[in-house]
């Protein structure tokens, strides 16, 4: 009879505790109670085969973050590229590329090498994202992805996924989900690759066992060299050059679609020719034009399939410009 007694008074002490846990949960995860919540929880244990309790163990202490949505809305790629530029082409940021240059040549060789991405690319995402490692993100992954999931609806799945994969990455690494800290979109490390992207293209580049792209430049350097040979780039072909354009309707030869390029002669018989006299395209490449806006007026490029290859990382044509441009510069020194 005692021992009766004691077995149930166990059961309904085991039952409280998981009800405070379950309601400290609630009361530490700003997201418990968003009519979505549940239904990620759900995708998230299906698609990675965790369990709830780790999921919500991970999300346990979650802020929203409101001003990531006020940041969201004012992208630096809506300034004038006159603007946009001076944030990544300024002497500064050149000189910690060619220190950084000096200290991984080794590594932006063996890239160059084994991927066939020019050290120049690798070079300029580096510095475009975070400034060689100097300003990987200070805001808990963990949070900002939430917030974005939950609160930005225009691409409220998309982040969520990306919360999911990072739930499942932190699982998988042994390392606290609220332990990650990157960019406000959710991009996390040297290269700031977004969660998902970290078991598809990461790279063990130093050969210690373990892809670690917050702390190993080693592992950026070949990662971002793997992601874009993985996306389709062609080795020892051109990116992109200056261009002029004597025609008087430049809608008619701006690419609205990068994938989609067109023979060369075809753009060349509306005005569009290199800069550099020296330059010889053929009219067979298959190229596109893009404008840009510079504070005397627009200026042209002729870009090449790697140029596109370039936007699956960003999709902005300024980013693609401003890294290929500082890249160059950098290599160049």
């Amino acid at each position: 009879m005692l021992n009766t007694l004691i077995s149930h008074k166990f059961r309904r002490l085991s039952l409280v505790l998981a009800t405070f846990t379950v309601t400290s949960f609630c009361q530490a995860n700003d997201f418990y109670s968003h009519p979505s919540y549940n239904n990620f929880k759900n995708k998230t244990m299906q698609t990675y085969g965790l369990s709830a309790e780790q999921v919500d163990w991970a999300m346990n202490g979650s802020k929203n973050l409101p001003n990531i949505i006020n940041i969201m809305n004012r992208p630096g790629e809506s300034k004038p590229w006159y603007d946009y530029k001076t944030n990544f082409l300024a002497e500064g940021t050149i000189q910690r590329g060619v220190r950084f240059k000096n200290q991984y040549a080794d590594t932006l060789n063996r890239a160059e090498q084994q991927f066939g991405v020019p050290q120049a690319i690798i070079l300029g995402i580096l510095g475009v994202e975070t400034g060689f490692g100097a300003n990987k993100g200070n805001f808990v992954t963990r949070d900002a992805l939430a917030t974005l999931g939950f609160g930005y609806e225009r691409r409220a799945q998309y982040f969520q996924d990306e919360l999911s994969a990072l739930i499942a990455w932190s699982y998988k690494d042994g390392i606290p989900t609220n332990s990650v800290v990157g960019s406000y979109a959710g991009a996390v490390g040297y290269p700031q690759f977004m969660p998902s992207n970290i078991p598809k293209f990461g790279v063990d580049y130093d050969g210690n066992g373990h892809i670690d792209l917050r702390n190993s430049a080693v592992d950026a350097i070949g990662s971002i060299a793997n992601y874009l040979a993985q996306h389709g780039w062609q080795r020892n072909q051109p990116i992109a050059f200056s261009a002029r354009y004597s025609g008087q309707n430049p809608d008619s030869i701006i690419a609205k679609d990068l994938t989609q390029p067109t023979p060369f002669g075809a753009i060349r018989s509306q005005g569009v020719s290199p800069m550099n006299p020296i330059v010889k395209i053929d009219d067979l490449d298959m190229v596109n034009v893009i404008q840009l806006q510079e504070n005397y007026g627009s200026i042209y490029y002729i870009t090449y399939p790697n140029f596109q290859v370039i936007t699956t990382y960003n999709k902005s044509r300024m980013y693609a410009t401003a890294l290929w441009l500082l890249g160059t510069e950098i290599a160049s020194r």
